[in-house]
C-alpha cells in the first residue's frame, strides 16, 4: 500500500510542476541579448533624460522663453520613452505568481498614470498660458492696426490738402517735413499761443525805445485805452500789447487779409500749401527772395500801420527805415526782424484758419464787457475783485479769441477793477 502511494505522488508532483509558469530569471534567460538591448536603452534614456533637464536648468539662467520652451519638449519627449521602455519590458516579460498579481499590476498602472495625468495637466496649463499670451499679442497687433489706419487717413488728408498725389510726394516728404503737420484744432491753438509770445517779444523793444526817447508811458498807454484802472503800473504794458494786437489783426476776418491776393482763385488746400511753404522758412529770408510777394505786402502795411511816424523819429532820429519799407524794401535791421519775426506768426495764423472747413472765425470783446471764463482767460491769474458784488469787467482785449470747429479759444483780457494778490 504505501509502495502505491508513493507512485501515485510522484505524478502529481510532476504534474503541479508543469501548471505554473517558469520563474522570471528563466524567462530572462531564454533571450539575453533582447535584454541587454533594452537595459542599454533604459541607460540611454536615461542619461538624454539628465541631458534634457540639465538644458532646462540652464534656460531658466538667465531666462530665456524659447529654450525653456524646447527642453521641456524634450524632457516630456524623454518621460514618454522611457514609459515606453516600461510597458515593452511588461508586455515581454510578466510578473512572477504571487498571492494578488492582478490588484499589483493595477495599482502600478494607476500610479503611473497619474504620473502621466499630472505632466498633461502641467502641459495644458502651459498652452492655456500661451494662448492667453497670443490673444494679448493680437489685441496689441489690432490697436496698432487702428492707429496705423488712423494715421494714414491723416496722411491722405494731408496730401489732398496739399493738392499732391503720392506719387509726387515720394522722395520729398521726409525732407521737407510735410508729414510731421496734421491739420488739427492742437496746431491751431499752438499757433495762436506762438502768435501771442511773438507780439509780447515785438512789445518789449518797443516800450524799451519809448523809455529811451523819453515818451509819458502813462500818457501814451492812456491815449489807447482810456479809463483803465491798472492793478500795478507795470501792467500798462498790456496796452502796448493790445495796441499791436489791434492793428496786426486788422482784417484778419478776410480771406485776402487786408493784401489784393496774386491769385484770386484761392481753395483750402493752397492755404494749407501756403502755411507750409512759409513755417520752416527765416521771415527775412521769404521776403528778401520775394519782397513782393503776398506775405512782403502785409509786412509793409502793417509795419506802417503799428509804427506811427513821430515814433520813428524818436527811436531812430529819422524816417529813412520807414520811407525804405514804403518803398517796398525790408531792412535787415535788428529791430526790423523782430516785427518781421511777429508778422509771420500772425500771417502763419490766418494761412491756417483759412485751411479749415469751415474757416476758423476770430471774435473781440468790448471794453466794460462782464468777464466770462468761457470766452475770456485772464492774463492776471492770480486776482481778487474789489467789490464783491459786482463781477469783474473788462478794461481792455489783449489777445483776441477764435472758434474753431466746436472749440473755444479764449481771448486774452486785463480785468479793471481787481487787486493782484502775489
Amino acid at each position: 500500500m504505501q509502495h502505491t502511494g508513493a507512485r501515485d505522488t510522484q505524478p502529481r508532483d510532476c504534474n503541479s510542476q508543469k501548471v505554473h509558469p517558469q520563474p522570471m530569471e528563466e524567462a530572462a534567460n531564454q533571450n539575453p541579448e533582447a535584454l541587454e538591448a533594452l537595459i542599454s536603452k533604459i541607460f540611454t534614456n536615461v542619461s538624454s533624460l539628465k541631458s534634457a533637464y540639465i538644458q532646462l536648468q540652464s534656460a531658466h539662467t538667465p531666462y530665456d522663453p524659447d529654450k525653456i520652451q524646447s527642453a521641456d519638449k524634450l524632457v516630456i519627449s524623454e518621460l514618454k520613452t522611457l514609459s515606453e521602455l516600461k510597458h515593452f519590458y511588461r508586455e515581454h516579460n510578466p510578473k512572477p505568481v504571487c498571492a494578488s498579481p492582478q490588484d499589483s499590476r493595477l495599482a502600478s498602472e494607476i500610479q503611473e498614470q497619474q504620473s502621466l495625468l499630472k505632466t498633461y495637466e502641467v502641459m495644458v496649463k502651459k498652452f492655456q498660458s500661451e494662448i492667453q499670451n497670443k490673444d494679448s499679442d493680437i489685441v496689441q497687433l489690432q490697436q496698432q492696426i487702428q492707429e496705423a489706419s488712423q494715421k494714414q487717413v491723416k496722411l491722405e488728408k494731408n496730401l489732398k490738402l496739399r493738392g499732391l498725389s503720392a506719387r509726387e510726394c515720394d522722395g520729398i516728404g521726409s525732407e521737407n517735413g510735410f508729414f510731421s503737420v496734421d491739420l488739427t484744432p492742437d496746431l491751431f491753438k499752438s499757433s495762436v499761443e506762438s502768435a501771442y509770445r511773438a507780439i509780447h517779444d515785438f512789445s518789449k523793444p518797443v516800450i524799451n525805445m519809448m523809455k529811451a526817447a523819453g515818451w509819458d508811458l502813462d500818457e501814451a498807454a492812456n491815449s489807447i485805452e482810456p479809463d483803465v484802472t491798472y492793478a500795478k503800473r507795470a501792467h500798462k504794458k498790456y496796452a502796448f500789447e493790445s495796441h499791436i494786437c489791434q492793428r496786426m489783426f486788422s482784417g484778419f476776418q478776410e480771406e485776402c487779409f487786408s493784401v489784393k491776393p496774386e491769385d484770386p482763385t484761392v481753395t483750402k488746400e493752397s492755404f494749407f500749401h501756403q502755411y507750409l511753404a512759409l513755417r520752416e522758412m527765416d521771415p527775412l529770408d521769404a521776403v528778401g527772395q520775394n519782397p513782393d510777394s503776398n506775405f512782403g505786402k502785409f509786412c509793409k502795411s502793417k509795419y506802417l500801420a503799428v509804427l506811427h511816424p513821430r515814433m520813428e523819429v524818436s527811436f531812430f532820429g529819422n524816417l529813412d527805415q520807414r520811407n525804405y519799407v514804403t518803398g517796398g524794401g525790408h531792412p535787415r535791421t535788428a529791430f526790423y526782424q523782430v516785427f518781421l519775426k511777429m508778422a509771420k506768426s500772425i500771417w502763419l495764423l490766418h494761412k491756417l484758419a483759412y485751411s479749415f472747413e469751415p474757416p476758423v472765425k476770430i471774435f473781440q470783446v468790448k471794453k466794460g464787457s462782464v468777464f466770462s471764463e468761457d470766452y475770456m482767460d485772464s492774463v492776471l491769474k492770480n486776482f481778487i475783485v474789489e467789490n464783491s458784488e459786482q463781477k469783474p469787467k473788462v478794461g481792455l482785449m489783449v489777445m483776441p479769441g477764435f472758434y474753431i470747429d466746436e472749440c473755444i479759444i479764449q481771448c486774452q483780457v486785463y480785468l479793471t477793477g481787481v487787486k493782484v494778490t502775489d
